[in-house]
């Protein structure tokens, strides 16, 4: 019966990953999650040599306490932390379908119009450049959004080149200063809830300090998948130095 249940466990979290992976857009981690689960399973059930069995308890171990370290300032971070006075709000761009803003874009413009609505005086600096299937720069698409919804145009800014999320940053902090203003300590970013770390981290190599607002994931198992995505992004970012 244990041996059963091993394999039907097994076989239960592979046919998870399998879901998660091809039949969900955007899940391809967490279908990667579930099929590894799968194998350590079929592992534990297979291989009965003790000493292979702690080997491997520990590298398990070691993983985890390694990825936990990593995550632990992204989950810190995916919060809205910006002062209620903060003059200038800079809108990270995501992929649009076309020229209509994805799920993941509109959960940013969601939180922007929150806050734009909550913050008159608040000016928006909308950042994103031209993508493959996009058929306008993200950062009209964001204008359009928010124009649409009662934001006055003479609050927005338009960053319509930005190819990366430094491109993003580096760009909208020009533009404010072209105009006048100065972001350093005036500046929240608004993006998605587990991309806050690594944006504010960027920001602060350009030599601007910047809040957060988050953008939440609609999905909570899309949100798993960022986040597990967003450890091994910042784990590259700061080995490049970019962080």
């Amino acid at each position: 019966m244990k041996n059963r249940l091993y394999l039907i466990f097994a076989a239960l979290f592979l046919a998870a990953g399998a879901v998660f992976a091809f039949a969900m857009t955007g899940h391809g981690l967490v279908g990667a999650l579930c099929a590894g689960i799968a194998l350590i399973i079929l592992y534990y059930h297979f291989v009965r040599k003790r000493a292979l069995r702690i080997a491997m308890a520990v590298v398990l171990a070691l993983g985890l306490g390694v990825f936990c370290v990593i995550e632990a300032p992204i989950v810190r971070d995916a919060r809205t932390t910006a002062a209620e006075d903060a003059e200038y709000l800079v809108v990270l761009g995501a992929g649009l379908h076309g020229d209509t803003p994805s799920l993941s874009l509109t959960d940013r413009l969601d939180a922007a119009f929150e806050w734009l609505s909550a913050h008159p005086d608040c000016v928006a600096v909308v950042s994103g450049g031209q993508g493959p299937g996009e058929t306008m720069t993200e950062g009209e698409a964001m204008e359009v959004w928010l124009e649409a919804r009662g934001i006055d145009p003479g609050r927005i800014i338009v960053e319509d080149r930005a190819t990366s999320t430094w491109e993003n940053l580096e760009f909208s902090f020009a533009l404010i200063r072209e105009r006048g203003g100065e972001p350093d300590g005036n500046t929240a970013i608004v993006t998605s809830e587990y991309h806050l770390h690594r944006a504010i981290a960027m920001a602060a190599r350009l030599g601007v300090e910047c809040s957060g607002v988050a953008g939440r994931t609609s999905w909570p198992t899309l949100a798993l998948n960022y986040f597990i995505r967003e450890a091994f992004a910042v784990t590259y970012y700061r080995l490049t130095g970019e962080i």
